[in-house]
Formats: C-alpha cells, sequence, structure tokens
C-alpha cells in the first residue's frame, strides 16, 4: 500500500503489443525481435521518489532492492569484486560493518533449484543499499562509486541489477527447412518475468502508471543498457526502426504510458479549471 493506504494501482499482464523483427546487419543467421510497445513506452525509474512503492510491502525506500541480487556467472562476480575495492566508506554505509563471515555473498538457489550466489540481505535488503539518513546518500552504494568515478553504473553493478526492468532472451529457432537462427528477443521485464513468484511482488514498476512519466522512451533513456545487450551497430539498427515508428503512431501503446499520460492531462486540465 502507498503512504496514503491506496493499493498502488498497476496495468494487467497480457495486453497486445507491437513488435518489430530484423536481421542483424552483420549476421544474417541472427534475427532481432523488439517489443516497440516497452521500448516506446514513457516508463523511467522512480527510485528514491514517493511513486516507487518497492517490491516488498512496508519497504517503499528499497525499490527492487529487498532480495539483494543473483549472480548470473564467474564474470558477473569479477566484476562486482573489482567494484567492491573501489567502495569509500562515503558510498557504502554498510562498508565492512554487517558482511559477517561470508563476505558480501550469500548461497542460495534459483527457481529450477540451480545453486547460485546472491549478494547478502542485511536488515531486509540487499548490503549495498545505502538506507535514508546516509550522508552518502540513498540507494545503491555501487551506483553512487560508477558516477563518482565517471562511469555507466552498467560497469560496476550485478547483471540483473543494470538490465533490469530490460528482458533479454536467446534461442535457436528452428524453420520449416531445418535450418537454425539465433533469435534475440528484447522486451519488458514484467512480473511474468518472474515467474510464478512474480504475483507475489508487493508492485513492480513497469505496469505501473506511477512510472511511466519519463520524458525520454525506454530506448532513448535505456540506451547504454541496450547497447551493452545488443551490441552498437544492432541498436543503431533497432534505434532507426524505433524513430520511423515513433514518427508513424503507435498502434499497440502500453497501457500503463496511456493511462499516466490521462492522469497528467486531467490534472492539467484540472489546474486550469483553477
Amino acid at each position: 500500500m502507498t503512504a496514503s493506504g491506496e493499493v498502488p494501482v498497476e496495468v494487467t499482464s497480457g495486453f497486445a503489443r507491437e513488435w518489430v523483427e530484423f536481421t542483424d546487419p552483420s549476421n544474417p543467421e541472427h534475427v532481432i525481435r523488439a517489443d516497440l510497445t516497452w521500448l516506446l513506452s514513457s516508463w523511467t525509474c522512480v527510485f528514491g521518489t514517493a511513486a516507487c512503492q518497492g517490491t516488498v510491502a512496508g519497504r517503499p525506500d528499497d525499490g527492487c532492492c529487498s532480495h539483494g541480487a543473483f549472480l548470473s556467472d564467474d564474470d558477473d562476480r569479477a566484476r562486482l569484486d573489482a567494484a567492491v575495492i573501489e567502495l569509500t566508506d562515503d558510498d557504502w554505509q554498510l562498508r565492512g560493518e554487517w558482511l559477517g563471515p561470508g563476505g558480501y555473498f550469500e548461497d542460495d538457489e534459483l527457481d529450477d533449484g540451480e545453486p547460485s550466489l546472491r549478494t547478502r540481505r542485511v536488515l531486509g535488503a540487499c548490503v549495498f543499499l545505502n538506507r535514508p539518513g546516509f550522508a552518502g546518500s540513498t540507494g545503491c552504494a555501487l551506483h553512487r562509486m560508477a558516477l563518482r568515478t565517471g562511469r555507466p553504473p552498467l560497469e560496476v553493478k550485478p547483471d540483473v541489477c543494470w538490465q533490469l526492468p530490460i528482458r533479454q532472451t536467446e534461442d535457436w529457432v528452428t524453420l520449416p527447412d531445418e535450418s537454425q537462427i539465433l533469435q534475440t528477443t528484447v522486451g519488458e521485464y514484467d512480473r511474468r518475468g518472474w515467474g510464478p513468484g512474480g504475483a507475489d511482488l508487493h508492485w513492480w514498476c513497469t505496469s505501473s502508471p506511477d512510472a511511466h512519466v519519463g520524458p525520454e522512451p525506454v530506448w532513448v533513456s535505456c540506451r547504454a543498457e541496450l547497447t551493452k545487450l545488443l551490441g552498437a551497430e544492432v541498436f543503431a539498427a533497432l534505434a532507426a526502426l524505433c524513430r520511423r515508428r515513433a514518427g508513424l503512431g503507435l498502434i499497440a501503446v502500453h497501457p500503463a504510458t496511456t493511462a499516466a499520460t490521462t492522469a497528467a492531462t486531467a490534472e492539467l486540465g484540472g489546474r486550469k479549471d483553477d
């Protein structure tokens, strides 16, 4: 619930989306499938504002950091280990104080039972989360360090942290002539992306009109992340398609963006009436 006691509003999953497919300019056997409804939406991260309700009830200041971050592979861990060395007391509120014998990791397992490392949870949230009242500012210590050192946060944060809420999957698809192509799908990491557990999240920002208030579409505001995921050449092709579709007008607009636009228009109309 929100601070006012109201249940956060979200649009339901399963709405119609507008997709585009195109071939990797440098690889004819690689096809990219992109969700234009998501990429042209006005979603933006609202962490640290009153709009963010957090994924766990009663903990809005955590944002999506309550559960810690599962590490994807050895490279992910190596990047995090290197970043931790650069953290200072001004960056990291819990530096050295709450790590315990296991350091900043804890053993866990994925939904399929596969063992995995997760960033340690301390006092109900990720050990790297600076809590309200910290002089170095609330939020991710790794993110703060990246900004301090002039780097994109994706260079120092775990994969899951910098990729969310973009979802990328890759599959080999067998065509009718039994040849295969690699299909990369990029779109929204909605509640369903988390599997059955997604329904248990207190609030999820991509389906909330309160988070669809960005001044730029997702493909622009998340260009660094999309470029990292897809490569510069593929992203350039995707950007060209997004610009063209925006000029023509989407058929299937994200309903959370529509709701946010409607609310903003009504509020503006109310102010004019006053």
